[in-house]
Order: C-alpha cells, then sequence, then structure tokens
C-alpha cells in the first residue's frame, strides 16, 4: 500500500508539472503540446494580421496564445493593440464594444507585468514609461466607457513618468480630462488645484517637447497642442486673475520658504498675465529672498517698474541684479536701464554715471552713447553766448557717430538723430570768428558737459 501511495503521488506530481502555463515556469511557450499550439496559433493569427483580418486573427488564435502564452513574443502586444483597435472601431454594438475596450487595456496591464521578461529576448526594448502613455490615451480614446477619474488617474501617471519627454497627445489628453473634471464639480477645491497644477506642468512639458521635435507634422501638431492646454485652462473659468489671487494670496504666505511652489505660482500667473497681481510679487519676492539671482532681481525691477510704476522700487532690484551678475553685458545692459530711469526723473548726473559703468562693461553698447548724446543735447547750455552754446552740439554729434562706429546695429537710430541735431550746428561757424574760432578748430565745451570737440 505505501509504494502504491508513492506511486500515485509522483502521477499526480508529474501532470501538475506537465500542465503549467508556460509563463509559470519562465518558458516562453510552455511544454509538449501546449508549446506546439502556441507556435501553431502563432503562424495562424499573423497570417490573418498580415491581411488586415482583425476579426479571424482574434478568434483564431490569437486570444488563446494572449491568455496561455504571454511570453511567447512581443508581436503578440502590438499585434494586440492593432487588433482590438480596429474591432473597437468597427463594432456597432456597444456592450461589445466595451468588451474589446477592456481587452485592450488588458494588453497594456499584461505587457507592463511581464516587461523585463519580454525585454530580455526583444531586440526592441521597451519601457513601462513608454507603454504606460499609449495605456494612457487608449483608455480614452478607446473607450465608449471612460471614467473621468480613471482616465485622470492614468494620464497624470503617465505624464509624472514622462516629464518633458511626454508625447503631445498624452499631454492634450490630460488637460482634457482634467478641465473636465473640474467643470463637473467646480466646489471641489482639490480639482481645481490639479487643474492649476497640470497646466502648470502640461505647459511647461510641451514647450519642452517641442524644442526636442524636427520640423515636420509632429512637431506642427505639437504647436496645436500647445494651444489647446491654453484653451483648456481658460475656457475652464478656472484662469482669471481674480480667482489666483484669492487661491494662492494665502497659499503664498503658507510656502515662502518653498521655493519650488514659489516658482509654480510665478510661472502659472506669468502664463496667464496676472503679474500685477499681490500673490505674483509676493511669490516673486520670497522665491528671490531664498535663491537670489541675477535673474530674479532683474526680473523683479522690470516687475515693479512696468506693473507698479514705482521707480525707486526698480532701481533697489537693478542694484541688487548688477551685485549678482556675472557676465559683463548682463551688468552693463543693467546700467543702460538705470541711466533711462535717472534720465525720466531728470538726475542727469547718475544717468552719466551709470552710462559710463556700462560702457567700461560693454564698450560696444551703442544705445549708451546715443542716451549720453540725448544729454548732453539737454544740457548744451555752458555759456552766455548762444554761438558757443551751440558748440555743444558738435560733442553731441561725436557721440553718436560713435555709437555706430562701435555698433552697426543702432546706425538707422543714431543717423536719423545726426539729421535733427545737424541742424543746430548750421553756420554756427560764422558766428564763432568774435571769438577767434573757426571751422577744424578744437572747442572746450565747458560746464556740465565738460569735453573737447571739433568745430565744422
Amino acid at each position: 500500500m505505501r509504494r502504491l501511495g508513492l506511486l500515485t503521488l509522483a502521477l499526480v506530481t508529474a501532470v501538475s508539472a506537465f500542465a503549467q502555463k508556460g509563463y509559470e515556469d519562465g518558458s516562453r511557450y510552455g511544454h509538449g503540446e501546449d508549446s506546439i499550439n502556441a507556435l501553431r496559433n502563432i503562424s495562424i493569427y499573423s497570417e490573418f494580421v498580415k491581411t488586415n483580418n482583425f476579426k479571424d486573427a482574434y478568434e483564431q488564435g490569437w486570444k488563446t496564445v494572449f491568455h496561455d502564452a504571454p511570453l511567447a513574443t512581443l508581436n503578440l502586444y502590438t499585434h494586440g493593440v492593432k487588433i482590438l483597435r480596429a474591432l473597437y472601431k468597427e463594432e456597432k454594438d456597444e456592450a461589445q464594444k466595451a468588451k474589446y475596450s477592456e481587452e485592450l487595456m488588458e494588453v497594456y496591464e499584461q505587457r507592463m507585468k511581464y516587461m523585463d521578461q519580454l525585454n530580455s529576448f526583444s531586440k526592441s526594448k521597451s519601457s513601462v514609461e513608454e507603454i504606460m502613455m499609449v495605456y494612457a490615451h487608449d483608455y480614452v480614446t478607446y473607450n465608449n466607457k471612460v471614467s473621468i477619474d480613471k482616465a485622470y488617474e492614468l494620464l497624470r501617471k503617465a505624464v509624472d513618468m514622462n516629464k518633458g519627454q511626454t508625447t503631445y497627445y498624452v499631454l492634450d489628453d490630460l488637460m482634457k480630462i482634467s478641465s473636465q473634471r473640474y467643470l463637473n464639480n467646480k466646489s471641489n477645491e482639490a480639482y481645481r488645484d490639479a487643474l492649476l497644477q497640470d497646466y502648470i506642468d502640461c505647459a511647461g512639458y510641451i514647450d519642452e517637447y517641442i524644442a526636442a521635435q524636427e520640423e515636420g507634422q509632429t512637431k506642427e501638431q505639437s504647436i496645436k497642442v500647445k494651444d489647446n492646454i491654453d484653451g483648456y485652462f481658460v475656457k475652464s473659468g478656472a484662469a482669471d486673475c481674480e480667482t489666483l489671487q484669492n487661491i494662492y494670496g494665502p497659499k503664498v504666505e503658507e510656502n515662502k520658504d518653498n521655493v519650488e511652489y514659489l516658482n509654480k505660482v510665478v510661472l502659472l500667473m506669468t502664463k496667464l498675465d496676472c503679474r500685477s497681481s499681490d500673490a505674483y510679487f509676493a511669490a516673486a519676492e520670497y522665491a528671490h529672498g531664498i535663491s537670489p539671482s541675477f535673474r530674479t532681481a532683474k526680473s523683479l525691477g522690470s516687475l515693479y517698474l512696468n506693473q507698479r510704476d514705482d521707480i525707486n522700487k526698480a532701481m533697489d532690484f537693478y542694484s541688487q541684479a548688477i551685485e549678482l551678475a556675472t557676465d559683463k553685458n548682463d551688468i552693463a545692459d543693467t546700467y543702460y536701464t538705470m541711466a533711462t530711469l535717472y534720465m525720466s526723473k531728470e538726475n542727469y548726473d547718475k544717468s552719466r554715471s551709470c552710462l559710463q559703468k556700462a560702457l567700461s562693461n560693454n564698450p560696444k553698447k551703442g544705445d549708451c552713447y546715443i542716451l549720453m548724446a540725448k544729454l548732453y543735447a539737454i544740457n548744451y547750455k555752458w555759456s552766455n553766448e548762444n554761438a558757443l552754446n551751440r558748440c555743444a552740439y558738435f560733442a553731441v554729434l561725436d557721440k553718436l557717430e560713435q555709437a555706430k562706429s562701435v555698433d552697426p546695429s543702432v546706425a538707422d537710430k543714431a543717423n536719423e538723430l545726426i539729421r535733427d541735431y545737424k541742424k543746430q550746428t548750421e553756420n554756427v561757424a560764422d558766428d564763432l570768428f568774435m571769438f577767434g574760432y573757426k571751422k577744424g578748430d578744437k572747442i572746450e565745451i565747458k560746464g556740465w558737459i565738460n569735453e573737447t570737440t571739433t568745430i565744422r
């Protein structure tokens, strides 16, 4: 009896081992008759796929191999997607369409489950990140019973995985679904917050994606999606500046030490042209305080100047920008900006000082010479004699000629001013004989200008 029991146990064990599916012990096709059937079914459905006979491919081989030999071949999944998409499009019965949609999702889920094994014997490697994008897109595209919440979950996961490499149509899907989700329940603050974050991310990622594309259809479609992303957000009603101020005003204060959060607020409100909002100013200043740089200081200077008309505050930030700058051209540009502001306040001494500092950092900045010429023209009176005062315009013309010689890009602007200021020097040489001057002589222009020029 003992020997009979042992024999029975051995037979049961052998049968159980033989009955294992291939993927359960790591084999691709199974064993014995199972492997023969798997290979035969692959051959059969592959021929049907070649002729676009997707119905027979589905019924005569593909479905069996998908369930019984999931490691058989990578084409099992690429063909499966092609088959089920086609059947879904052709099907009229809603219940059957839903069934095909469910199976299509199973194809992606199973492929990701066995990704490592499939990659081990495939020349063309794939990643969960790549498959997740197509999975999420197909969930909303080939589905007559889309769950908004599930669609959002899948799309958000795909975007989080791929970030700036996210395919353009997935970014489009996420913004569309996120805005729908919010519009369906506007009282849900969590959905509003999520929509704002989705916009920040999608708007940033689509720019990265476009920049990585060569000219062609994909780039063209991506640019259209960029417009769609803005459109979804604006149409959602969550985009007005008053709403953003109400949302972010308190939150900026709560997160004033969180530079990542502050930068996201600045980016969002910049994109929506809400730069006059108190929340924007606060976020920008807090972010600058945590991580000061030339760029943040210069931006804050421009912000106070253009949005608040606060020249004194702007000057403070421009001065900070100069201290933080490492590039001489940046320093020169900032000093030039300050010079224009001082000139507007009629503080000509400080304006000239800024121009001199700008030119010491970039001697070829033609605009500095042009502005200096204008300052000279304003301060041309240095004598009680009109003829001598008019000689100051020779110094003005000197600066304009210098502007052209160092910076050809300002030539047109300089030439226009030369034509105007030359009128002030007409016949002036005839009036100078009583002072002992003639054409070609040097003359020292005293007073504010304090330079030597040539009479002509």
